[in-house]
């Protein structure tokens, strides 16, 4: 299902976008909250530099707003539809959901940031 050469295996795994050989994290667990911001500079297996410009990931932020709303949307309707939940124990549980997945939220708003300016090449990979 997830292949390499699919956009979304860079964005779920956190690979380089062009190769999908490594990760672009100095450290590909999101809940290491220290490195959380870290990325490497380049791909070390086909180069590909993941910052184009200055300030690259500041659009990250927009596409974060998306996914964000994802999870809450998906949080209020596994917890308010089917457990029938009460509207506050929901709303208590998107805000619980959106603070655990926070890293995971970051991380994967960057995948989908490079994803939209770096396509995979099957040369590199």
């Amino acid at each position: 299902m997830l292949k390499k050469g699919n956009k979304l295996y860079s964005i779920l795994t956190g690979t380089c976008p062009s190769c999908h050989e490594e990760s672009m994290y100095a450290n590909p667990n999101p809940y290491y909250l220290g490195s959380l911001f870290k990325m490497r500079e380049h791909c070390s297996h086909c180069g590909t530099k993941y910052k184009i410009e200055p300030s690259f990931f500041f659009g990250a932020m927009y596409v974060s707003y998306a996914v964000g709303i994802a999870f809450a949307v998906a949080a209020f309707v596994i917890t308010y539809i089917f457990l029938d939940f009460t509207l506050l124990n929901a709303f208590i549980t998107i805000v619980i959901t959106l603070v655990v997945f926070l890293p995971v939220i970051i991380r994967i708003s960057r995948n989908i940031w490079a994803n939209f300016f770096i396509n995979y090449s099957s040369e590199t990979g």
